[in-house]
Order: C-alpha cells, then sequence, then structure tokens
C-alpha cells in the first residue's frame, strides 16, 4: 500500500483529501503545519501540500526540506493564490506539480498515480543499479596487468554476443567466473546460470544431469525431472572440463546444439531449448583433436570465440591487487581489522610460483587473516611452502635471498619480544651489537 502525507491546515478540506484517497486504497499520513510534515515524510511515497502553512515552514520550506534527505519523493503543491513566478519556483525545487485551488478531485488523482508510477519506476532502477553493481563487486576479475585488461575487454566484447564461447586455462584461473561475468553481461542475465563439472560425473549420469529423464526410464527413476538444458532455457549452461566428455556424450550433446533440441532419457518427445553454451578446459583440447579424443565438429561448434586465462605466475602485477581484494573480503567474514600486507608478506606472495593460481592465492590469504592478529599479514601468517619458496633461475641472487631471509628473522625475533632488541638477539643467539649492525644494514 503507497503511503500518501497530506498536508493541509484547513480541517475540513484536509478531511475530504483524507477520506478520498483512503477510499482509493492509499495509506494516508496527515498534518497541518510544516514543523508536523518533517516529522512524518520520512517512509512517505509522496507528498501533497499546501503552500500557505501556520508557522515557520511553509509548503516551500517542507518542499525544500524533502528534496534535501529524500529527494526522489515526488511533491505536489495546492495553493489557492496562484501566480506564475510561485509556481515556476515551485518546479525549479522539485516539485512534480503545481495545483490551483479549486480543483477537482479525480484530477488531483491522475496527477498522484502519475508521479506514484513515475516513483515506482525509479526506485525500481535504482534497485536494479545496486545489485549490479553489487554483482560485479563479487564477481569482478580483479586485474591490471596488460594481458588481464585483453581478456576483461574480449569478455566485455563478446557477453552480449549470442555465441558459444569456449575458455582455456589453468585449473584456479577463474574460468568459472569468467562465465558468470559473461552471462551478468548478456541479455540472458534475467534467467538461469547453470554450470556442471564434466569430469566430476560418469558418463551414465551425465546424461540425464544433461536432459532430464522420464519416470520409470531406469532403476530409481520414481518421478520425471528435467535436466540442465530445461533449468538453464533462455539462459546460460556452462559446461566445464569438457574435453573430459566421453565420445558418446560428446555426439548427443553435439546434436542437441545443431537441432536445438533435447530428449529427456526415457522419453519421446523432443524438448526445445535456448541456451547460450559456454564451455571450458585446462587442458589443450586441440591436441586431443588430433588424437581422437575429442570430436573435431563439436570442437568448431563449441570454439566459436575463445577466451584464454593466463596463469597468476605469468600476469605477477596482479598479485598484490589479488591478495588485498581477499584481505578485503575475509577481514569483514571474519571480523577482522586487518587492513592490508607488509612489505616482506608481499615480496614473498609475488615470488611464489602458484601453481594453484587465484584459487590457491585466496586459500592463503583467507588463512592469513584467520590466523593474524595484527592489522597488517605477516610472514608468520604465510604457510611455509610460500615463505619457503626458493625459484633459482637466471635472475636468483644468493646475497639478496641471505638479506631477504636475515630480515624476515630480524622482524621475527623483534615482534616476539615485543621490540626489545636487546632480548632479540638473545633469541637468535647473537650479541646485541651485531643484532643492532645487521638492523640499520637491511633498512629496518
Amino acid at each position: 500500500m503507497e503511503r500518501i502525507l497530506i498536508i493541509e491546515d484547513e480541517l475540513n478540506f484536509l478531511e475530504i483529501l483524507s477520506m478520498y484517497f483512503s477510499e482509493k486504497g492509499y495509506e494516508v499520513v496527515t498534518a497541518t503545519t510544516g514543523e508536523e510534515a518533517v516529522e512524518k515524510f520520512n517512509g512517505a511515497d509522496l507528498v501533497i501540500s499546501d503552500i500557505k502553512l501556520p508557522g515557520e515552514i511553509d509548503g516551500i520550506g517542507v518542499l525544500e526540506r524533502i528534496k534535501k534527505t529524500l529527494p526522489d519523493i515526488p511533491v505536489i503543491l495546492i495553493t489557492a493564490y496562484a501566480s506564475v513566478k510561485g509556481a515556476v519556483n515551485a518546479l525549479k525545487l522539485g516539485a512534480v506539480d503545481y495545483i490551483i485551488k479549486p480543483f477537482d478531485l479525480e484530477e488531483l488523482e491522475i496527477v498522484v498515480k502519475k508521479a506514484l508510477q513515475s516513483y515506482e519506476l525509479k526506485k525500481e532502477v535504482e534497485e536494479l543499479r545496486r545489485e549490479l553493481e553489487s554483482v560485479y563487486k563479487e564477481q569482478e576479475f580483479v586485474a591490471k596487468s596488460p594481458c588481464m585488461e585483453k581478456v576483461i575487454d574480449l569478455v566485455k566484447r563478446v557477453a552480449p554476443k549470442n555465441v558459444n564461447v569456449l575458455i582455456i586455462g589453468e585449473s584456479g584461473t577463474g574460468k568459472n567466473l569468467l562465465a558468470r561475468i559473461m552471462h551478468n553481461l548478456s541479455p540472458r542475465r534475467k534467467r538461469n546460470f547453470v554450470s556442471i563439472n564434466c569430469a566430476a560425473i560418469p558418463e551414465t549420469l551425465l546424461e540425464s544431469e544433461l536432459f532430464g529423464y522420464e519416470k520409470g526410464s531406469f532403476t530409481g527413476a520414481y518421478s520425471k525431472k528435467r535436466g540442465l538444458f530445461e533449468i538453464a532455457q533462455g539462459g546460460t549452461l556452462f559446461l566445464d572440463e569438457i574435453s573430459n566428455m566421453s565420445p558418446m556424450m560428446q555426439v548427443k550433446l553435439l546434436n542437441a546444439l545443431q537441432e536445438r533440441k533435447i530428449r529427456r532419457v526415457g522419453g519421446e518427445r523432443e524438448i526445445d531449448v535456448d541456451v547460450r553454451i559456454i564451455t571450458a578446459t585446462n587442458r589443450n583440447i586441440e591436441e586431443a583433436v588430433k588424437k581422437g579424443e575429442f570430436r573435431e565438429d563439436l570442437f568448431y561448434r563449441l570454439d566459436v570465440v575463445r577466451i584464454e586465462i593466463p596463469p597468476l605466475r605469468e600476469r605477477k602485477s596482479d598479485i598484490p591487487l589479488l591478495a588485498q581484494h581477499f584481505v578485503e573480503i575475509y577481514g569483514e567474514k571474519f571480523g577482522k581489522e586487518v587492513k592490508g600486507i607488509d612489505k616482506e608478506a608481499m615480496e614473498t606472495l609475488e615470488n611464489y610460483p602458484w601453481p594453484g593460481n587465484v584459487r590457491e592465492l585466496e586459500n592463503v590469504i583467507e588463512r592469513a587473516v584467520a590466523l593474524e592478529d595484527g592489522k597488517y599479514i605477516n610472514l608468520n601468517s604465510l604457510p611455509e611452502r610460500v615463505t619457503e619458496n626458493v625459484e633459482l633461475d637466471e635472475e636468483f641472487n644468493l646475497e639478496k635471498y641471505i638479506e631477504k631471509e636475515m630480515k624476515k628473522y630480524l622482524r621475527s625475533a623483534y615482534k616476539k619480544v615485543g621490540g626489545d632488541k636487546k632480548k632479540a638477539a638473545e633469541i637468535l643467539g647473537i650479541s646485541y651489537r651485531s643484532f643492532r649492525y645487521y638492523w640499520n644494514k637491511l633498512g629496518l
């Protein structure tokens, strides 16, 4: 029920307006002064106010106060003292209409309905904007590296197009997330996004999962079940690890894509389907085609647009951004006041090869935030496999590595004893003089 606040100092006329709009199905709140109205307009969907009111706040004053705090609420001003200047001023300040007494109640109702419809539309648009912002915030690709900027640009260009997309990338690079982003940026976003990992389901079950089955079609089929193609109708179906699909299932999937029809297991009737197909794999699918392990005709059906996500080790400039992003997420989740990652810990994260890619980085930061009692994640909160990682490549410098390890131990001892350098030296088994020398040398 929409709420209307009516402000009028003529009690008889106020009662007439109140009764009329109450009978029309509106919830009516009344006020006889501007001061009283200011206390009541919060929660109203529309305000009708006389311009001339007793007290210090007249109708124009009410309008100004409403627009400062709730600018979208429609306000209709009424007056017995009409003037062009007054009407222009009221409309400039944000009134939706300016009505002169006497007037017909039905005409006023038409103005009210139009204003409320416009207000509802604004609220819907704002709600949709907030929902989309929330979706993008939760499901955005946090990246600044040139290679990922190219990927993101391609995603934005292909998302609105109704074409099949093949995503290639190592495990943990974010293929599922990328598919969801494409769905959310597409005209199909109001329909379902359905995902399935083809490698995780046996061939005998995969067919019934994708196409559904009829009652009695096999032992245990006590009732009919819709498949993922039907559930994703009008939306997006994401098939992860598509290269693991068996030859028989490849044939059935190809037929469904060509005919845009499916048949449930044990069923006789063909069902029209309209879904966008996004697939992904962490294997070299072209090599699988050459070996005869994956159908060439199906591959070309799926590989209309190809998006390759580079592994995290090839885009190290994204690591600080991603790490901080996960710090914020898990800091809020765990109720911790962790603000970020100290310099040494961040350098360690950047030097680690991340075989598990972004998924592994997220798990490491989740663990670190859970363990960290201070405001910044340090080496003590990172797992040993990360802190003890050493890559002996052409750029490896033993002296720098030793300095890095010395920094780690000096800082750790210093923090453990609460900032007492003499006690820290004792823990490390060196003299206070040596401790002070290395502390200054390493710029700690």
